[in-house]
C-alpha cells in the first residue's frame, strides 16, 4: 500500500551561506550534515542541516543566491515551518537564547493547539518552535552530540508545515485524494492534515488567503519534500500523479535520494523523495558536512566548482 511516511526535507533560499550556517548551526544547534551544490546549477551552494545523520524529516536545506532580493509575502506559498522541541521548558530556553543572540522572535503562544514560539531566521524565513507534547516522533531521529544546544532542548525534527493558498479546497483535495492525507481537524490557523493519521511528524496546515501572490526572494521556501520508501514506489507515485491530471516536472536521481517534482493547482511545489541511500552514502557519520561533497557526475568538475564558491568557514 502506498503511503506518504511524513516530511523528508524542505528547501529554502538564503542570500548568504556564512550567515545561514551561523544561524542554523551555531544558534539553532543543528548539524550541517551536507555541504554540496545545486545539482542543476553547481555555481551555488546547497546546504543541509538536520539531526546527527540528516535523517528524513529533520532536514532543512538552503540554496545560496547572493544576488537575491527580498521576499514579497503573499498567498500561494509555503509560509511557515514548524520545528519540534522536547518541552515547554525548551521554549523558555529558546526565548532566552534568541534574545541573547539578537534573533527576532515573539513571545510564548500557541500554534495549532501546541505551545509555540515564533522566530525568523536571518533571511526572514518564518519558523515556529513547537512543543512536541509527548507525541511520537520517529525513533531514528538522533540527537547530535556536537550541538551548541543542550540535548534536553535540541530541535528534534520538522513539525507542521504551513501553506497559504487561494484555494484551500483544491490543496486539500490533492492531499486527501492523491496522497492519502487525513484531516486531523480545524485549528485557529487553518485546516490540519496528517500524512500518517494520528502522527504529528508529517503535518500540513492549510491557510486560505486571497490577495497578491508571493514573490520569492531570500527566506522564501522553494518546495516541501515528502517521504516515499524507495524508487519502485516513487514510480508508482509518478503514475498516480499523472493519472490525476498533474504534470510531473521531472523525475531524477539526486544521488542521496531519488525524487520527482510537481506543482499543485495553487502553485505549491512538492517533491517526493526516497529515504535512501541517504547523506552518508559518500561520507562517514563523523565527517558529515565538513567538506564539499559532489555527486559522481559532478566530481570531474570539482576544481571549477570550488573556484565559483565563497568559502563558508
Amino acid at each position: 500500500m502506498l503511503q506518504i511516511a511524513g516530511h523528508h526535507h524542505i528547501s529554502m533560499i538564503t542570500k548568504n551561506a556564512q550567515q545561514n550556517h551561523r544561524f542554523y548551526n551555531e544558534i539553532l544547534g543543528m548539524r550541517r550534515v551536507k555541504k554540496t551544490v545545486n545539482q542543476d546549477d553547481p555555481s551555488m551552494y546547497h546546504l543541509f542541516y538536520g539531526d546527527m545523520t540528516g535523517s528524513p524529516g529533520t532536514e532543512l536545506t538552503f540554496f545560496e543566491l547572493p544576488s537575491v532580493g527580498r521576499t514579497h509575502r503573499g498567498t500561494n506559498a509555503i509560509t511557515r515551518i514548524g520545528l519540534f522541541v522536547p518541552s515547554v521548558e525548551s521554549l523558555h530556553y529558546w526565548r532566552e537564547r534568541f534574545s541573547k543572540y539578537g534573533v527576532s522572535h515573539g513571545e510564548l503562544t500557541t500554534y495549532i493547539g501546541r505551545a509555540a514560539l515564533h522566530v525568523e531566521d536571518v533571511d526572514g524565513l518564518r519558523l515556529v518552535l513547537l512543543h512536541v507534547s509527548g507525541d511520537e516522533v520517529p525513533d531514528y531521529w538522533t540527537a547530535w552530540e556536537g550541538s551548541t544546544v543542550p540535548k534536553e532542548h535540541q530541535i528534534l525534527g520538522m513539525g507542521a508545515v504551513e501553506m497559504t493558498v487561494e484555494s484551500a479546497a483544491s490543496l486539500a483535495h490533492t492531499l486527501e485524494h492523491i496522497f492519502g492525507y487525513a484531516l486531523a481537524g480545524e485549528t485557529e490557523q487553518g485546516l490540519l492534515y496528517q500524512s500518517v493519521e494520528g502522527k504529528a511528524y508529517g503535518e500540513i496546515v492549510i491557510v486560505e488567503q486571497q490577495g497578491p501572490k508571493e514573490r520569492a526572494g531570500r527566506g522564501s521556501v522553494h518546495h516541501l519534500a515528502i517521504r516515499v520508501k524507495n524508487g519502485e514506489q516513487l514510480r508508482q507515485w509518478y503514475d498516480r500523479i499523472n493519472e490525476n491530471g498533474f504534470h510531473v516536472m521531472k523525475i531524477t536521481d539526486r544521488y542521496y535520494f531519488e525524487s520527482l517534482y510537481f506543482r499543485e493547482h495553487n502553485g505549491i511545489v512538492f517533491e517526493l523523495a526516497t529515504d535512501g541511500p541517504g547523506l552518508t552514502v559518500d561520507t562517514s557519520i563523523e565527517e558529515l558536512g565538513q567538506r564539499l561533497d559532489l555527486p559522481p557526475f559532478l566530481e570531474g568538475r570539482r576544481a571549477e566548482i570550488e573556484a565559483m564558491l565563497t568559502p563558508i568557514e
